[in-house]
């Protein structure tokens, strides 16, 4: 009779030796995805045998993992601020540090709010659109453009999207930074975690990252900075309120300083969990930025 704890510890040592980073917690979320119950369910269920089906479904999975295939690919989910999201293989999987980009736009797009008026935000960079939907979900005053270049990402958003029952707020929009936003429709704040690793960091990454999740997601260029130069000019030109960006733990001074010769006022940073400079925004200039909301329809 081979036990839930008999699988627990030989996978937990199994996924250790290859080098994954959370190897316990890795096995207890595989454990709970196969046998269908929540992770600290399993701490009541260790003399539960398993059935030989159940053993057949873990092992493949498991496999994946000790290759270093994402945990949120494997499970086809993941946790992001109040979201459950579906996540997929050819997606960039959300990270607890991009709730700081929500935490810091949300704070501005309330500011002085009323609820009879929209507010248009526009997420460049969407993947499975955890930033745009994270600030949508609870403001059914807000109204989202989702754009992506890829196909796979636009993909996934839309299911969330429609999982969400947000599909009467959010359009889901392909092409490359702000240009897929027809020019007659308002912009009011433009969010973005864009591609800024610089291209000779990403294969010195964990294989999560380096061997699996999309470049067209992780790479900045040179210096992490090729996306971003031109949505910092693009937004100055569109958004009627303001910007802010995820940035490289190392980025944020000279973001800032894009952000500041651009035009934008008001310039500033915010931490993440782990006292980085993650998120760094700035407001138009004038009463737009301010406080002036939406009008246009």
């Amino acid at each position: 009779m081979t036990t839930l704890l008999d699988v627990l510890r030989r996978t937990e040592a199994w996924l250790r030796s290859r080098g994954v980073p959370s190897p316990r917690l890795d096995t207890e979320v595989l454990l709970g995805h196969v046998l269908g119950v929540p992770r600290l369910q399993l701490y009541l269920m260790y003399d539960r045998p398993l059935t030989e089906p159940e053993l057949d479904a873990l092992r493949p999975l498991v496999r994946r993992r000790g290759a270093r295939e994402p945990l949120a690919w494997i499970t086809g989910e993941k946790g992001f601020h109040h979201l459950d999201l579906q996540v997929v293989p050819g997606v960039l999987v959300p990270r607890p540090d991009t709730e700081t980009l929500v935490e810091a736009a949300g704070a501005w797009i309330d500011e002085g709010h009323t609820d009879d008026v929209p507010v248009y935000v526009a997420d460049v960079g969407a993947g499975t659109g955890a930033v745009g939907l994270a600030l949508a979900a609870p403001r059914p005053w807000l109204r989202l453009y989702a754009v992506d270049l890829s196909d796979e990402a636009l993909a996934c958003t839309r299911a969330n999207v429609a999982t969400l029952g947000l599909a009467d707020r959010v359009g889901v929009l392909k092409g490359s930074l702000l240009d897929p936003v027809p020019a007659a429709r308002p912009v009011d704040w433009v969010v973005s975690n864009p591609p800024y690793i610089p291209s000779g960091e990403i294969d010195g990454l964990e294989p999560e990252v380096a061997v699996h999740e999309p470049r067209l997601a992780l790479d900045g260029g040179a210096d992490g900075l090729d996306v971003i130069r031109p949505l910092v000019a693009q937004a100055r030109r569109r958004a009627r309120r303001g910007l802010l960006l995820e940035v490289g733990h190392d980025q944020a001074e000279v973001v800032a300083a894009l952000l500041a010769r651009a035009g934008f006022t008001d310039v500033r940073t915010w931490d993440d969990l782990g006292g980085h400079r993650r998120v760094v925004g700035g407001r138009q200039p004038g009463p737009a930025g301010a406080s002036a909301l939406s009008t246009s329809p």
